[in-house]
């Protein structure tokens, strides 16, 4: 394996205490690979909030999954909503159309015992578990843990020992209800990846972006041991690695996966003294991970001393290396990302906006703001200080944040930057009928992000740093002026910016809602009259959409039909008022609104009931 170390100067100012940069690239090239098989176990959530689209886009990714496959891969299918089911054990993909034929009849039910699926597809996996092989269970769910083992911190530790066992884990939170911490909590902590599925139609695209992930590993436990020499310490890890500090001062982190042909990168900050002029050695790292060496699994192991030279002012300008700064500065967005979300957790939301936007001061200072990719990330920035500092950091927001610190960590330059939730900064642009004199731009969605391009004639198919707080998807815009960066990579847009909407045409923001996406209420805008009683079953109006209702089960409970709330957000153990004519075992129900009833611990159904029918 090459070790690479480059820091962000590679000549420091003498006589200067001060902090610096420094990235380390592993690279593992692996010339005419040959890829390892899979044993993957798909764990699809079941539960009554997966009921609908969301589960009939999981299972359609999952088909699409198998489709990509070959027969030298393992697989297991296992479901879970209250009970845990195994749909395939674990065996080789041979017969694809008898796998995809078992997806069909997946219909979504009660809870979400996240633990019990997940623990199966773990022993799935286990029963196959080589060396030769990608050993890895795929997580997916689009709520909460109420079901079985719900401690997270229980939760991320069995991940971590799962790992240790050689059995890493892929989350895939989909949706806006699932929880983001326990999601990214177990995949760190299991070596495997996480993924934000904002948009249900992104399902299959995230599936086969793990898949090619998968089928790219080139190594394995790429662990990391750090020495500081002297006087140096280690003030930040930027990229994404689970550490484990030493009590004789040394850092143990550990790397995961390194893909083919691709650098792993680690990313530090370190405080130093100040030193004369000469060369001096910094950081003693040593190395192990497991790689493919022609044709099987080997450990491999080697050590590299960090050193730095420090000189003159002329010496440090002359050694600026652009492409180092880049790396470095996707990192540290991506850790002050991470790091705002803490904050706004502990309601410091004054120092989570002055953190964010001293760090666009500080890209921009640099230069930074005249690349197109730095430039979109300080739009990112400033769009979620804005919403931190007003207190406006709402559920789907948030997971973007995270997801966004998640990938950036990682050096997933491509899922970077996704999210595609509306502000309400888009619904207060001022309207017109008509573009003027100005320039009229759109907004469309490309691989879970929003991207802005120009739609008048006269001007170059170049991106456009465009304010992410007004983007929304499909909607069209007008903006005073386009102006072409300093290198003539992209447009800045600039001047005073309305939404256009044409007479006749559809606005593509009329029926969606500002801050969009930011989590379920206890009631809708029906009626809060308990529902009326319905004489059989059969009297019942059937839907199979839920949209902005609640999702009701019934469950035998000893000799009794009880009902209960299997949407997120509510505790199922709750009784109900619930009519008893209606009530049939498994039957799942769509109603209005559920309130908290007079008692304080129990909830009464109100508004129109309609009974639930799952479609294919």
């Amino acid at each position: 394996m090459q070790i690479t170390q480059q820091p962000s100067t590679p000549v420091l100012l003498e006589n200067l205490a001060d902090t610096t940069s420094l990235l380390l690239r592993f690279r593992e090239d692996v010339p005419n690979a040959q890829r390892r098989p899979l044993n993957v176990a798909l764990v699809i959530d079941r539960s009554g909030s997966m009921a609908g689209a969301p589960l009939r886009y999981a299972l359609q990714a999952a088909a699409d999954f198998v489709d990509r496959l070959t027969a030298d891969d393992r697989l297991s299918i296992v479901v879970y909503d209250d009970a845990v089911d195994t749909l395939l054990d674990a065996q080789l993909v041979t017969d694809k159309g008898a796998i995809k034929s078992i997806l069909k009849n997946v219909r979504a039910g009660g809870l979400t015992n996240l633990s019990g699926g997940w623990l199966q597809g773990c022993e799935l996996v286990a029963r196959h578990k080589t060396d030769q092989h990608v050993n890895r269970v795929l997580l997916l769910t689009d709520g909460q843990a109420n079901n079985g083992i719900t401690n997270h911190a229980v939760l991320n530790k069995t991940a971590g020992k799962k790992a240790e066992e050689g059995i890493s884990t892929t989350t895939l939170g989909f949706g806006s209800h699932f929880e983001e911490d326990l999601l990214i909590g177990m995949a760190r902590a299991a070596g495997g990846n996480f993924y934000f599925i904002q948009s249900l139609d992104d399902a299959a695209d995230v599936f086969g972006i793990e898949l090619d992930s998968l089928k790219a590993i080139a190594a394995q436990n790429l662990t990391v041991t750090l020495t500081p020499l002297g006087t140096t310490v280690i003030d930040d890890v930027l990229s994404l690695a689970r550490p484990e500090p030493q009590a004789d001062g040394r850092l143990v982190l550990h790397l995961g996966d390194v893909h083919e042909n691709e650098d792993k990168l680690l990313g530090l900050q370190l405080r130093l003294p100040a030193l004369p002029a000469g060369s001096h050695q910094l950081l003693h790292i040593a190395y192990r991970a497991d790689a493919i060496r022609q044709g099987s699994i080997e450990a491999i192991a080697g050590e590299h001393t960090v050193q730095i030279t420090a000189g003159s002012v002329e010496a440090v300008v002359a050694a600026t290396d652009s492409r180092v700064l880049l790396d470095l500065a996707r990192l540290r967005i991506a850790r002050d990302k991470e790091r705002a979300v803490e904050m706004a957790d502990a309601s410091q939301h004054r120092e989570a906006e002055v953190l964010l936007h001293q760090l666009v001061a500080d890209l921009t200072a640099k230069g930074l703001h005249e690349h197109f990719e730095i430039a979109e990330e300080i739009d990112q920035l400033n769009h979620y200080a804005q919403r931190i500092a007003s207190r406006h950091l709402d559920n789907e927001s948030r997971k973007e944040l995270r997801d966004q610190a998640f990938q950036g960590r990682r050096s997933r330059v491509d899922l970077a930057g996704r999210g595609v939730s509306i502000d309400p900064a888009a619904h207060a642009l001022p309207v017109v009928s008509e573009a003027g004199p100005g320039v009229e731009l759109m907004c469309f969605r490309e691989g879970g992000k929003l991207r802005v391009r120009v739609l008048s004639a006269g001007f170059a198919d170049l991106n456009i740093q465009f304010p992410r707080a007004i983007r929304a998807e499909g909607a069209h815009y007008v903006v005073e002026e386009l102006e072409l960066s300093a290198d003539g990579t992209f447009y800045r847009a600039k001047g005073s910016i309305t939404r256009l909407v044409r007479p006749g045409e559809t606005d593509p923001l009329a029926g969606s809602h500002p801050g969009s996406g930011g989590g379920r209420s206890r009631s809708s805008s029906a009626s809060s009259r308990p529902a009326k009683p319905a004489t059989t079953l059969a009297d019942l109006e059937e839907t199979d959409t839920i949209g902005s209702g609640i999702l009701i089960q019934c469950v035998k409970d000893g000799s009794k039909l009880r009902a209960r709330v299997v949407s997120d957000g509510f505790d199922p153990d709750w009784n109900m008022r619930f009519p008893r004519g209606i009530r049939a075992e498994s039957t799942l129900f769509v109603v209005d609104q559920v309130n908290t009833a007079p008692d304080g611990k129990s909830y009464i159904a109100s508004g129109e009931i309609k009974r639930f029918v799952q479609t294919t």
